[in-house]
């Protein structure tokens, strides 16, 4: 047991470090004598403390002697409560300007305080060493009148120099963008805490409707983080966003805590999270049901990755749970600054269309590089490809062109990217559909190391074909193995595959 985030008015708090989204036993939990009920998960989120004050948290499992943390939380300077800036909460009025002056007014060190009702608004932009909590029965319910958004600009240039401002950002390039239901832009040591609820509506409104055409800018998200520093994410409920739900870019020092992000299985590029160029992020006790990709970790396309050079390092994320969507947790394909030292382990995944999914192509270029992806400790349940590395992947306009979709080996250029070692261990599959796991490398530039250790797969009975990446001539699988085509070296170490069709692997190296 160990404390993961302490603010003044909440503490997030590892129970038990085996478990993956949830706990192996049941915990009963007394904060100072108090008894707080029972706790299935691996990850348990306090709220409702006070400032500056200690506390003993005691956790009882079973007949075991009790496990005690002593924590002590932060200071605070003040509470400023929203409705006493005018926020109604009412379901009905316009709370935007209430709350955004709530915000503005707060002094460093204090918070803003939502307390139980509706409050409809447009994009609200956070403040600087800042906490908005939203408690209990709270909900920021995002107005669908896109013509009342403000629009981030993608880049406009510097006149002090030959660089450029970049605000908006879509799908790896700054173009314009609608402002978020929450933005930072540039600030640092910023909460969003509490028990509430961030609504983007976005089934309310035309955002879902002809998805992909910018109708004054690109469609916006829930949380847009840029330039940021030092920010803590905790509790909250995101759902329904217009796009992407959780987008930090650029930004460092980031934790993220028992957060549930929800969109309907229909609804397109509901990813729940997406880190851009970003380092030290943590996602720790989270919960993901959307529409895409849980998670997908990014770098840019060709021109940020080029000019830039920010991958998206050192992320860690544990104790999850990814619940249905295209992937579990996904690298690209927006990749082009590169990703490195990324960390999965402890989760669970269920229902995904695949577990790990590498996803690159030609034209990403050579600062596109993936390397060091550990994949640990994770259980999987009717995910039909736990494991899956396309770098022939056919995303854009000219993603089924011949020079991408090719199998016959380019000339190795600035344009090509580089996928390097990846690390599958103890993972145990039930219920796969098309395959355990295929990787499809570049010929000119193969995968160099793909290692499985200790892991299991089992095939589901009523399994269908899918077809596991999506690149041109990939023919629909169903109870496949290991397939693994254009990979320098292929390790399996204590690999079981079982009621597989065919071989248990294929190693084609050309």
């Amino acid at each position: 047991m160990r404390r993961l985030c302490v603010t003044a008015r909440s503490c997030t708090v590892l129970l038990d470090g085996a478990g993956d989204y949830f706990a192996g036993t049941p915990a009963r939990l007394t904060l100072n004598g108090a008894d707080l009920g029972e706790e299935r998960r691996s990850v348990a989120t306090l709220f409702d403390l006070w400032p500056d004050t200690d506390y003993c948290l005691e956790v009882r499992r079973g007949s075991a002697p009790p496990e005690a943390l002593r924590f002590h939380t932060a200071p605070e300077k003040c509470t400023l409560n929203a409705r006493r800036f005018g926020a109604a909460g009412d379901g009905r009025k316009d709370d935007t300007a209430a709350l955004q002056a709530a915000i503005l007014c707060c002094p460093p060190g204090g918070r803003v305080l939502l307390d139980a009702g509706d409050y409809r608004t447009g994009p609200l932009f956070l403040k600087s060493h800042v906490t908005l909590e939203l408690k209990r029965g709270a909900a920021l319910r995002l107005i669908t009148d896109r013509g009342r958004f403000p629009i981030l600009p993608g880049a406009t240039p510097d006149t002090d120099g030959d660089g450029e401002t970049l605000l908006g950002s879509w799908e790896g390039n700054p173009l314009d963008s609608f402002a978020a239901a929450l933005n930072g832009i540039g600030v640092e040591d910023v909460r969003l805490i509490g028990e509430g609820v961030v609504d983007g509506c976005a089934q309310a409104g035309d955002w879902w409707i002809d998805p992909k055409r910018p109708r004054g800018a690109f469609r916006g998200r829930l949380l847009y983080l840029r330039d940021c520093r030092n920010v803590v994410v905790q509790g909250l409920t995101f759902r329904n966003s217009p796009s992407w739900n959780l987008h930090p870019c650029f930004s460092e020092d980031l934790g993220f805590y028992g957060i549930s992000v929800e969109a309907p299985a229909d609804s397109p590029n509901t990813d729940g999270f997406d880190p851009e160029s970003c380092r030290g992020v943590r996602v720790y006790g989270a919960r993901f049901s959307v529409g895409d990709d849980c998670i997908a970790i990014k770098s840019g396309k060709l021109y940020m990755g080029m000019k830039y050079r920010r991958p998206c390092e050192d992320v860690e994320i544990a104790w999850c749970a990814m619940l249905d969507g295209h992937g579990g947790v996904t690298v690209g394909s927006e990749m082009s600054g590169g990703v490195k030292n990324v960390w999965v382990h402890h989760c669970l995944m269920r229902g995904n269309d695949r577990g790990l999914r590498v996803k690159t192509r030609r034209g990403r270029g050579e600062r596109g590089v993936v390397d060091g992806i550990r994949f640990e400790d994770v259980r999987m349940e009717r995910v039909k490809a736990p494991l899956v590395v396309n770098c022939l992947y056919f995303c854009d306009p000219d993603g089924h062109a011949e020079w991408v979709q090719s199998r016959a080996p380019r000339p190795v250029d600035e344009t090509t990217p580089r996928v390097g070692e990846i690390a599958f261990e103890r993972v145990t599959a039930t219920g796969c559909a098309a395959c355990a796991a295929y990787v499809l490398g570049l010929p000119e530039r193969p995968v160099e190391h793909v290692a499985l250790r200790d892991c299991a797969f089992d095939f589901a009975p009523d399994a269908r074909p899918m077809r596991p990446a999506m690149a041109d001539g990939v023919e629909p699988c169903l109870r496949r193995g290991v397939v693994a085509r254009f990979v320098k070296r292929l390790t399996l170490d204590n690999v079981r595959v079982t009621g597989a069709q065919g071989p248990e692997v294929v190693h084609e190296k050309d």
